[in-house]
């Protein structure tokens, strides 16, 4: 079982955020390997599984906050989202009356936004995020719950700076969700660190420095009243990590300028010791 998605806290232990991309065609760089949304774990299965409504990355003090700001930052105009998935954020951003598009690699994910919206309410594209157009232009790109990390060479994530760029109007914005690497919690000349608990499972981390790559590893422990007891299922998803200063130069390339970056959607201020960071990019040609 392979499941792509990187969560950062232990109440996400439940959820996995959403798929990355697939090629449809060819990007300005190409991937180093053309992703499948079946190999890669995002399967009827897991699409049937992903939504946790009111509970993780789904829990409303978190979900509502997202909503605000994107809104916000729509500013009266249209939204494509990057990774759409099922709709987490999409739909109730369209049902707060942001015209909303969307990009996605996984048919069965974009099968369950289907059963929340119809194509003509919330249209989505099946393709790779870092190349495949939607009929523009729109005032606000995002992708988010760190989606961005699922492409795994930093030319795939530059493509997807510059695929953004290309569906905004002039002067709009692209919002970008990541978590910060915490290389920082790696015990000294180790490689691997614990990065989620609750019960019934554990996240272990294990990191690639020189190619800032890393594999989440998943554990969920089964019933130990079940037969036979004690079951668990093992998944991981691999990431590439990238530094907020690497993230900027990949927004410069695309020409973007950094307007803001917070740790949080609320606003709270980014520091050294925040974990995870929502920067806004603005398109300055």
């Amino acid at each position: 079982m392979t499941i792509v998605g990187r969560m950062t806290t232990a109440q996400d232990a439940t959820s996995d955020p959403g798929p990355g991309s697939a090629p449809d065609r060819a990007p300005d760089r190409a991937p180093d390997h053309a992703p499948d949304p079946v190999a890669d774990g995002w399967d009827d299965e897991a699409a049937a599984s992903y939504d946790t409504p009111g509970q993780g990355m789904f829990a409303p003090e978190l979900l509502d906050a997202t909503v605000d700001r994107l809104a916000q930052l729509a500013d009266g105009g249209r939204a494509l989202e990057l990774a759409i998935g099922t709709g987490r954020v999409a739909v109730p951003l369209a049902r707060r009356g942001v015209p909303v598009a969307g990009i996605d690699y996984s048919p069965a994910m974009v099968a369950r936004l289907r059963a929340k919206l119809d194509h003509g309410a919330l249209p989505v594209v099946v393709g790779d995020m870092t190349s495949v157009r939607v009929p523009g232009p729109f005032s606000l790109v995002y992708v988010v719950y760190n989606s961005l990390s699922n492409l795994l060479t930093q030319d795939a994530q530059v493509a997807c700076f510059r695929n953004a760029a290309a569906h905004l109007a002039p002067g709009g914005r692209f919002v970008v969700e990541l978590w910060v690497p915490e290389l920082r919690a790696l015990p000294p000349g180790k490689g691997a660190t614990v990065f989620g608990t609750a019960p019934g499972y554990l996240g272990v981390d294990t990191y690639d420095c020189l190619d800032q790559q890393v594999v989440s590893h998943h554990v969920w422990f089964g019933d130990e009243h079940a037969q036979p007891a004690r079951q668990a299922r093992i998944g991981t998803s691999r990431h590439r990590y990238v530094w907020p200063a690497e993230l900027d130069l990949m927004g410069q390339l695309a020409g973007f300028t950094l307007e803001s970056r917070h740790a949080d959607w609320s606003g709270a201020p980014f520091t050294a010791e925040s974990p995870s960071h929502v920067s806004v990019y603005r398109l300055v040609r």
